[in-house]
């Protein structure tokens, strides 16, 4: 059995952390005293997975973080807030990300006519409504309208809303959204949020290129269509 690590090497470690991002957080201490290479191999992870720079903006990947940040009510992140800022975002932006969060929330409130009321409102459109109280909220942004179906991407992987989230990523396509785009934006949902909902928005995104609902480039394609990718679950709601 291992023994536990001298305070001076505790020290060392959490400084190590602490030169990296900038702060620390309550599990970085622990995993130093109890999981050293767990916080090894965890600290490598969040590097790869936020903090290097690939392709999103600054800008556009904290405007995704805060989206994240609000649909799953996590506050200790706040300094998301600072580097949105930092790249230029300002508060009616932090605003608006709020405002997805809260939309992504109700969606709901726009599978319930369909679901129970059909036979009342025949005309009624789910998507055509979930649409319509977006586009609502976003009027007169100058927010891109793809980065806009990112965020609201990632806030629905936050809630599990799988049929929403299938809207998001046909809407990226159809606003130009390139395909490592989006993988960059929705694969910071993986701690946040979970891996498990992750590998489900993997799922549905595959789901999309292999029924031909999007047009996915070749090499998308060949990552759908390769088999053996796990199993599709009629009661998901895709």
């Amino acid at each position: 059995m291992a023994d536990a690590p001298s305070s001076d090497e505790v020290r060392r470690r959490l400084a190590e952390v602490r030169a990296k991002r900038g702060y620390l957080l309550p599990h970085h201490g622990l995993l130093a005293i109890a999981a050293p290479e767990l916080l090894a191999a965890y600290d490598a992870t969040y590097t790869a997975l936020t903090l290097t720079p690939r392709r999103l903006s600054a800008h556009d990947k904290e405007f995704v973080w805060l989206a994240i940040l609000v649909a799953t009510d996590e506050a200790l992140a706040s300094h998301h807030i600072a580097k949105f800022r930092d790249a230029g975002g300002g508060d009616s932006a932090i605003e608006l990300a709020v405002r997805l969060a809260g939309h992504a929330a109700s969606a709901p409130r726009y599978a319930f006519p369909a679901e129970h009321w059909q036979r009342h409102l025949p005309g009624y459109d789910r998507a055509r409504a979930y649409r319509a109280g977006l586009a609502a909220l976003t009027a007169g942004s100058k927010i891109a309208p793809g980065l806009i179906e990112m965020a609201m991407a990632v806030a629905q992987i936050c809630r599990r809303g799988w049929w929403e989230l299938a809207e998001h990523i046909k809407g990226a396509y159809a606003s130009g959204v390139d395909e490592l785009d989006l993988v960059e934006a929705i694969q910071l949902t993986m701690f946040p949020a979970s891996v498990p909902n992750f590998v489900e928005a993997c799922a549905v995104w595959r789901d999309l290129i292999a029924s031909g609902a999007v047009a996915a480039s070749p090499t998308f394609k060949l990552w759908a269509e390769t088999p053996g990718q796990g199993g599709f679950d009629e009661a998901s709601g895709r």
